[in-house]
């Protein structure tokens, strides 16, 4: 198959070199100011495009990998979007992180366009993108899914089908709302804890060998103990999107979200005061007293 790819962060950077390098097949990808360096990509047979509507032109599967639902309308309807090009049985595949609700009329334009449209969201890390072991959360037509996997098997580690349309996106929002809101909870724990002179490597091990071992944990340790934030290279500013996400589809769906609020008020503080490109265990730096930050 000819893949497209339309956004080359962190994350689409990995799925890029897997598709080309793993899965030895052809890829177009959009030139955009937003991308990683690309130099590797290129060196792999990658090809640049202009436009999302070029992209298109060349490809019978279009990997979406940018912000959120605004950006996916626009990469699909705007000017020289992807479907002004759609060729006929092309499958989307929208990776992003992006409201349920959003994510249903998309793939009613795609599939009015003459396409199909999956929602596959990724759970995982940027490192795990570079190594092809993400893991998808896919909603839509379980057939559309079988005639893509090979295409999504080049990056991935297990590929889930949960659902209908929308039901990926979802799914990833109820878990980067727990996966957020436990590191927003252990970083202000850890600035309290720095800031009582507590020794950050006991802090951990405490919590590690207690009710708080998890993933979240074993992600955000090795800043609060020796100031690396590399292994979680996710900025403050989309942590706080994914979770202004999750209140919008618990207010559509009238669900409680109290907890939620209090999350959303810490990162949009720490945004407030110019962090939002710090990567997210350094909030527990930046939620430490003014006068030890």
């Amino acid at each position: 198959m000819n893949v497209g790819l339309i956004g080359v962060g962190l994350m689409g950077h990995g799925i890029a070199r897997n598709v080309l390098g793993r899965g030895g097949m052809a890829l177009s990808f959009l030139d955009h100011p937003g991308n990683q360096p690309v130099e590797e990509i290129l060196a792999l047979g990658g090809t640049g495009s202009a436009t999302s509507a070029e992209v298109a032109a060349a490809s019978d599967v279009i990997i979406l990998c940018v912000t959120g639902s605004p950006q996916v309308e626009a990469v699909l309807a705007g000017e020289d979007g992807v479907l002004s090009s759609l060729r006929p049985g092309t499958v989307v595949v929208d990776c992003s992180t992006a409201l349920p609700e959003a994510t249903i009329r998309m793939g009613e334009m795609v599939k009015a366009a003459g396409g199909d449209f999956l929602d596959a969201p990724m759970t995982r890390t940027a490192r795990h993108a570079h190594e092809g072991t993400l893991n998808l959360l896919v909603g839509g037509d379980p057939e559309v899914l079988e005639k893509v996997r090979p295409v999504l098997s080049t990056f991935t580690e297990a590929v889930d089908h949960v659902g209908p349309l929308g039901a990926g996106h979802r799914l990833k929002l109820l878990h980067n709302y727990v996966s957020v809101g436990f590191m927003t909870l252990l970083a202000e724990a850890a600035a309290q804890a720095a800031d009582a002179n507590v020794d950050p490597k006991r802090f951990v091990d405490v919590i590690a060998t207690g009710g708080g071992a998890s993933i979240a944990l074993d992600r955000m340790a090795p800043f609060i103990t020796d100031g690396d934030s590399e292994g979680l290279p996710f900025f403050v500013s989309n942590a706080l999107k994914d979770i202004d996400y999750f209140r919008m589809m618990s207010e559509h769906a009238g669900a409680q979200k109290t907890i939620a609020d209090g999350i959303h008020a810490a990162i949009t503080a720490a945004v407030g005061d110019g962090h939002g490109q710090a990567f997210l265990p350094e909030l527990s730096r930046i939620f430490r007293r003014p006068e030890d930050n």
